[in-house]
């Protein structure tokens, strides 16, 4: 699990609120906060020239204007500026916005590694997002349309025809010796193993029920 965590929100009590959480919930021995984008910015800096980096940053996209000057004005300043020097530090948008589109740009352009929707829920969500990133998955709330209009990930034609054989009931095992039958390439079952994984993490699902009912739900098979 990470050890050291920086939060960025313009409000002071959500940034209390996050860190109260994930201290209980997840035993976080490091988790600091900030207000500002530049200040996040600068803290992140200073860990990294330290040697003492942080792991993990999680931060809203808006911050209100205030009578502070600033150089960095949203979380995607602040993103794109600490992955110019820190490029593997991992990422998690937590966010009022709730458009598949922008949330696609924010994984494709930020490159960042999970988004929590902010609501009734997303202090759970968020626990569980750090979870999945720190394993090395990404992350999305469940609430958020991944596969409707703009797809956060697209699904190909391999993709597809995997998918139609889990529904269907079959195996890993059983999908790779029909796909050698009917001289579908690749049919090695390591190679679909590693597709199926992707998916998981693409579309937040836990297990193959999970998975096709989410695809399902949304006409993809």
């Amino acid at each position: 699990m990470f050890k050291k965590i920086l939060i960025a929100e313009d409000f002071q009590d959500t940034n209390t609120g996050i860190a109260t959480t994930l201290s209980h919930k997840l035993n976080i021995p490091e988790i600091q906060e900030e207000l500002y984008c530049d200040k996040a910015y600068n803290r992140l800096k200073l860990a990294l020239t330290n040697k003492v980096p942080f792991q993990l940053l999680i931060t809203d996209l808006s911050f209100k204007e205030s009578y502070v000057d600033r150089k960095l004005t949203s979380g995607i300043n602040l993103i794109n500026s600490i992955k110019a020097i820190q490029p593997n530090i991992k990422v998690i948008v937590n966010s009022m916005e709730d458009n598949p589109a922008k949330i696609k740009s924010l994984f494709q352009e930020q490159k960042i590694n999970g988004y929590v929707c902010k609501g009734r829920h997303s202090l759970t969500e968020l626990v569980e997002a750090i979870h999945m990133v720190n394993q090395g998955q990404t992350y999305v709330s469940p609430q958020i349309n991944m596969v409707s209009g703009n797809n956060v990930f697209e699904l190909d034609e391999f993709d597809i025809l995997i998918l139609t054989e889990l529904a269907n009931g079959l195996s890993k095992k059983e999908i790779a010796e029909k796909f050698k039958q009917h001289n579908i390439t690749p049919n090695s079952e390591s190679t679909i193993d590693k597709r199926v994984s992707k998916l998981f993490d693409d579309f937040g699902a836990k297990n193959t029920t999970q998975l096709i009912a989410l695809l399902t739900r949304d006409g993809l098979i």
